[in-house]
Parts: C-alpha cells; structure tokens; sequence
C-alpha cells in the first residue's frame, strides 16, 4: 500500500480560511524538510510550527497529512448550504 503525505499551511482570517496547498511527498520526513524550508519565509513566519490537528487548539500553521495512493478519500456526496 503506497503512502503520500499532503502538506498546507492555514492560517485563519476572520473571514476565511486561507489554506495554502504546498506539496506532496513520498515520506513524512521530505514534508518535514519541506517545512524547513519554508517556516522562515514570508507569512510562513508567522505561523511556523507543525499542527497536531489532534491535541493543539491553535489552528494556524503546517498541516501534514498521510493518504494512501489509488484510494478514495471522500466517499459520499455533499451539499452547499
């Protein structure tokens, strides 16, 4: 089963999300460096730390995401509002 890691960086305005699509990686480890790269940039800057979407309850920053490759990952239909 191959594995791709998804990395964004969010940052919440108080109007939107402003979510930046960065990559995607063959490993956990190339999205770290990755974020390395770029955590001392502009606008990254401010907001440079990796989320633990689980336990952090400040949203902004670097999101790394795992999927697994030739598989969907949203299974349903959905609705606007």
């Amino acid at each position: 089963m191959k594995r791709a890691y998804l990395l964004q960086h969010l940052h919440v305005l108080p109007h939107c999300d402003d979510v930046k699509v960065i990559g995607i990686y063959s490993s956990k480890e190339a999205a770290r460096v990755a974020v390395e790269r770029l955590r001392n940039q502009s606008g990254f800057r401010d907001f440079p730390r990796i989320v633990n979407a689980d336990t952090d309850e400040q949203p902004d920053g670097f999101y790394i995401d795992e999927y697994v490759v030739d598989q969907d990952h949203w299974q349903e239909g959905y609705e606007t509002l």
